[in-house]
């Protein structure tokens, strides 16, 4: 169901990820996808899927939700792996005609499946443990430099935020539409791929509808409470760096030299 995908949702906890500054963990989101993308052998990789794993566990949210999250991606992670299973260099481990696979496709199919999957399960850790306005507030400081040429750094947080949060509402509601057209004898589940998406129709456009309703409604309270961009704003909730943020960078400092370390003494298996 479209309900089950939590993809952008904000879960209130008290671990430790939860109560990390949020400039820290997106720095460290940053710093991850450098990492996952410099382990060029199989020691490097689960060296990093041990470090994502471990953070997964820390946040204390159930493991279930981040597999819902990567209900997304599922076919896009698929289809990736199996593409790249066709190209890379080495053995032969099959062929028919002019498709074949080597032992070098099936690394990089690898590589690509656990690189992507990674990715998604940080990217989940970082909207399920930092609340809109953490996140509008951290992105604005990590952005405030570009203030210097003059481009409308909190216009652009708000924006990245509201986008963010605003896909489990229309997974939501994409879900009662679903629901409400299936009640009315709509199938969706039966034949090919043009009839499936021709049923898709009768939902799209009252989506679409709904969306751009929200959108006007959101615009009209924003106005109604005055509000003018980031000029002249004050926060209830000052960001600060703690103990903790120090040693979750000193966390990714290691990780980061495990990685290099790992390139280094291993062959690259990947290249």
């Amino acid at each position: 169901m479209v309900r089950d995908v939590t993809l952008g949702q904000y879960l209130p906890g008290r671990s430790i990820i939860h109560r990390l500054d949020a400039r820290s963990k997106i720095v460290l989101l940053l710093a991850f996808i450098v990492f996952i993308f410099a382990a060029n052998n199989y020691m490097a990789l689960m060296l990093i899927t041990m470090a994502s794993l471990l953070v997964v566990l820390t946040t204390r949210i159930r493991f279930t939700l981040y597999l819902k999250s990567m209900k997304v991606i599922l076919i896009v992670v698929l289809f990736t792996g199996i593409l790249n299973l066709f190209y890379g260099n080495g053995a032969v481990l099959w062929e028919w005609q002019f498709l074949k696979i080597t032992e070098g496709g099936v690394n990089n199919a690898v590589f690509v499946t656990i690189r992507i999957a990674a990715l998604m399960l940080i990217s989940s850790v970082l909207t399920f443990t930092t609340s809109p306005s953490d996140l509008t507030d951290a992105i604005e400081k990590l952005l405030s430099p570009l203030k210097l040429f003059h481009v409308k750094v909190h216009e652009i947080a708000m924006m990245m935020t509201i986008a963010l949060r605003f896909i489990p509402v229309l997974l939501d509601e994409t879900d009662k539409i679903m629901n409400a057209q299936k009640a009315r004898g709509a199938d969706m589940e039966s034949g090919g791929i043009m009839k499936r998406l021709k049923a898709l129709i009768p939902v799209l456009i009252p989506l679409f509808v709904s969306s751009f309703r929200r959108a006007n409604d959101l615009a009209m309270a924003m106005e109604c409470r005055c509000y003018n961009g980031g000029k002249g704003r004050t926060r209830m909730k000052v960001l600060r760096f703690g103990w903790r943020d120090f040693w979750a960078l000193f966390f990714a400092l290691i990780i980061f030299a495990g990685v290099i370390l790992c390139n280094i003494v291993f062959p690259a298996t990947v290249r």
